[in-house]
């Protein structure tokens, strides 16, 4: 039988994020409960948690399917579905994005555990695409409802802009070949959340290339118009890490953004990440590959 904790949830912003306080997810046997709490809250933050590689990937088995590390870089030798995340090997992220929406089903959320963390800088930012659906203005509303979106992978997006110079000319070239092999799809530009019904924004600067039917002025506009009121402030939350923190959120409603003004000061951080279902927009729109030229390529 599985025991539910009791603990502390204490609101980080006026519309997301929570720190989760009395909770060892070490000891944690309800992963139904876990889930729960982060689809009510989108980003969990645990302090002094300190789980092994062994211990992180129980706690998102708990929580549901773990997909393999990333579709074009490999995982972890033991742990495959762990992706390792070193600075001092190109591992950063520097630019808003939504994990893994390259591909037909992106992933229902990830589980970070920081390793290493720098004396200064470093934080993670997320920005709430839930509370940025509800709070445009009607009209615009109506219009991205019926709007679907190409979403494909650049060949160096993992390691963040401007390129990493910790990337090397061989693992850039492996990326490339890599990246090559992964068709673009399509996602409507609003999704239903399946399990709470609620609709967000689905469109990020990191792997979001275009808007479907429109002229590349309106898209281009429409795009960065979408990416400024995500952004913003007040819905946005910045995370500084601790030693021993792990970090979970709902890859379906948010974005994040590693920030890079660490200099050359350590930074490792491991992620997985839990299998998602293919998105469905409010219209009824499901994601599919784009499998046509024209309307894939911009």
């Amino acid at each position: 039988m599985t025991t539910t904790p009791t603990p502390d949830i204490t609101p980080i912003t006026g519309t997301f994020g929570a720190e989760v306080r009395g909770v060892l997810l070490r000891d944690v046997e309800d992963g139904a409960w876990l889930m729960n709490v982060l689809e009510e809250h989108l980003v969990l933050v645990f302090r002094d948690q300190f789980l092994t590689h062994a211990e992180q990937s129980r706690v998102a088995r708990l929580m549901g399917e773990v997909t393999p590390a990333h579709p074009v870089v490999p995982g972890h030798p033991d742990f495959p579905e762990i992706l390792e995340l070193n600075a001092q090997q190109g591992g950063k992220n520097a630019r808003w994005h939504t994990d893994v929406t390259f591909v037909e089903t992106p992933p229902a959320a990830s589980v970070l555990v920081a390793d290493e963390v720098p004396p200064y800088g470093g934080d993670t930012l997320w920005c709430d695409a839930r509370t940025a659906y509800a709070r445009l203005a009607a009209p615009l509303r109506d219009a991205v409802d019926q709007l679907v979106a190409v979403h494909r992978i650049s060949p160096l997006a993992f390691w963040g802009e401007p390129f990493d110079t910790a990337l090397g000319r061989s693992d850039a070239q492996y990326l490339f070949e890599e990246a090559a092999k992964v068709p673009p799809v399509l996602h409507p530009v609003v999704r239903v959340h399946p399990s709470t019904g609620k609709p967000s924004l689905f469109v990020n600067p990191g792997f979001t290339t275009h808007l479907v039917d429109l002229s590349r002025i309106e898209s281009d506009h429409l795009l960065r118009l979408l990416y400024e009121h995500l952004s913003q402030p007040e819905l946005t939350l910045r995370h500084r890490w601790q030693l021993g923190d792990v970090v979970m959120w709902d890859n379906r409603a948010t974005l994040h953004y590693a920030t890079d003004d660490y200099a050359t000061a350590g930074r490792r951080m491991r992620r997985i990440t839990l299998r998602g279902s293919r998105p469905v927009g409010i219209s009824g729109v499901e994601s599919s590959v784009a499998d046509d030229p024209l309307v894939a390529v911009r």
